[in-house]
C-alpha cells in the first residue's frame, strides 16, 4: 500500500515510523546535539514545541496528492544565503515532515547537486510517505544556460533518482522553458519516462499559458511553479492561472513570502550585507533598500490585519494563497526551524470571504515596487 495516499496516517504515526526506520541514520545524520528525532518525547517537546498539532489536509495537483502546504529545500544548499551544516539541513527537513508535511521540493541545479542528494538522505527512511518534486533544464557549468535536450533529459533523470536515493521522481519539472527545444520533444520524453516508471508526473516552472497547453497536449502536466505571492500576482493576468483552471493543472507557487520580504523579517539595508555569490537577492531590485522601504506599506497592513486574526505577516500570507483556489500548494522554504514551523501553522489560519475581500482592497490602494528577479534571469520567463 501506498501510504502517501493514506489520509488516515497521523502526525504521531509518522514520527513513530520515523524514529523507528531512522533512528540509526538520523544518529549519524545528526551527530550534534541537533539530533532531535534521537532523543525522548519530552526533551524534544522542550527543544521544539511539538506539543503543537496540525491537522494537515490534502490537496490534488492534476492527480498527484499531496500535502496542503509543501517544502522547499533551496535555501539549505544556498541561493538566499549561505548553505546550511548538513546536519542541521536534514534536521529541518525531518522536521516539517513530522509536523505533517509530505510535500519536498528540489532540483538538480541547487548547490548544484547538493540540495538532491541533502533531501534523499533526510527523507530515506520515510521515502514512501513522502512526494519529491524535482526539476532539470539548466546547463551546470556557470552559465545558467538552458539545456532540455531529449538526450540530456533521458541522462540527468538517472543521476537525479541517484542523488534522491529512490526509483521513482514523483514530479519532474522542466525548471525553463528551453525555447531552443520544442516544448513537444519535452513532453514526449517525459512520457517516456512515465511509461518507464522512474517519473511519475510532470510538471513545467515559468512557463507560458501558451507552452502549457502545447505540452499538455502530449503528456498531461500535473503541475505548474511559477513565483505567486501577495507581491506578485502576474499569474492572474498572463494566462497561467487560468490554463490551470481549465486544464486541471495544480499550480505550486514559489516564493510565495515574497522571496523572504512578506515575513517582515529582513532589514532595509539587507543587500548591503549580502554576497552576491551566495545570495540571488543581491542583484533583484525589489531587495535594495529604497524599494524595500517603498514597500513597507504591504508589511504595514499584514502587522495590522494579522493582529486582528492572531497570525504573523508570514502566516497571512500562506493563508492568503491557500484561500485562492483549492488546487494551490505553496513551498516556502526556510533554514530555521521557527520559521518552518511559523510557516506550517498557516494551515491553521482561517481567512473568511469578508477577509478576503478586505485584504484585495488593502491591496488595490498599496502598489508593490522592484522586479521580481534581475534581467537575465527575467529573460527566462515564458513569455510565447
Amino acid at each position: 500500500m501506498d501510504t502517501l495516499h493514506d489520509d488516515n496516517i497521523s502526525t504521531s504515526e509518522r514520527r513513530r515510523f520515523l524514529m523507528a526506520a531512522g533512528a540509526t541514520a538520523a544518529a549519524a545524520a545528526l551527530p550534534l546535539g541537533a539530533a532531535s528525532l534521537a532523543l525522548p518525547t519530552k526533551a524534544r517537546e522542550a527543544q521544539g514545541n511539538l506539543a503543537q498539532t496540525y491537522n494537515m489536509g490534502a490537496r490534488k495537483l492534476g492527480g498527484l496528492q499531496v500535502s496542503e502546504l509543501g517544502f522547499g529545500c533551496m535555501s539549505i544548499s544556498g541561493n538566499y544565503g549561505p548553505a546550511m551544516d548538513k546536519a542541521q539541513g536534514i534536521r529541518v527537513i525531518r522536521d516539517a515532515f513530522e509536523r505533517g508535511i509530505t510535500f519536498f521540493d528540489t532540483a538538480e541545479v541547487y548547490g548544484p547537486y547538493a540540495n538532491e542528494e541533502l533531501v534523499g538522505e533526510a527523507l530515506a527512511p520515510v521515502r514512501d510517505q513522502v512526494t519529491i518534486a524535482t526539476k532539470f533544464g539548466f546547463k551546470i557549468d556557470g552559465t545558467n544556460g538552458l539545456d532540455s535536450r531529449p538526450e540530456r533529459i533521458r541522462r540527468v533523470v538517472e543521476e537525479s533518482l541517484k542523488r534522491l536515493k529512490t526509483d521513482r521522481i514523483d514530479l519532474y519539472y522542466q525548471h525553463r522553458v528551453d525555447l531552443t527545444v520544442p516544448i513537444e520533444d519535452v513532453a514526449g520524453t517525459i512520457k517516456d519516462l512515465i511509461e518507464q516508471g522512474k517519473v511519475l508526473h510532470f510538471g513545467l516552472s515559468e512557463p507560458s499559458a501558451r507552452t502549457i497547453r502545447r505540452a499538455h497536449t502530449v503528456q498531461p502536466v500535473a503541475a505548474i511553479q511559477t513565483e505567486y505571492s501577495l507581491m506578485e500576482r502576474s499569474v492572474e493576468r498572463n494566462g497561467v492561472l487560468q490554463a490551470c483552471e481549465e486544464l486541471g493543472i495544480g499550480f505550486v507557487p514559489w516564493g510565495p513570502l515574497g522571496q523572504g520580504f512578506l515575513a517582515g523579517k529582513l532589514p532595509l539595508d539587507l543587500q548591503a550585507g549580502l554576497d552576491g555569490t551566495q545570495d540571488l537577492r543581491k542583484t533583484f531590485t525589489r531587495f535594495s533598500r529604497e524599494v524595500m522601504q517603498a514597500n513597507q506599506p504591504i508589511l504595514d497592513f499584514l502587522k495590522t490585519f494579522g493582529e486582528r486574526k492572531g497570525a504573523t505577516r508570514a502566516q497571512i500570507a500562506l493563508a492568503w494563497l491557500a484561500a485562492q483556489k483549492p488546487w494551490i500548494v505553496s513551498i516556502p522554504g526556510t533554514t530555521k526551524l521557527d520559521h518552518s514551523r511559523e510557516n506550517l501553522s498557516s494551515i491553521n489560519v482561517n481567512l473568511t470571504p469578508k477577509d478576503l475581500q478586505e485584504i484585495e482592497a488593502a491591496l488595490a490602494v498599496l502598489t508593490a515596487h522592484g522586479g521580481r528577479m534581475d534581467a537575465k534571469q527575467m529573460d527566462q520567463i515564458g513569455k510565447d
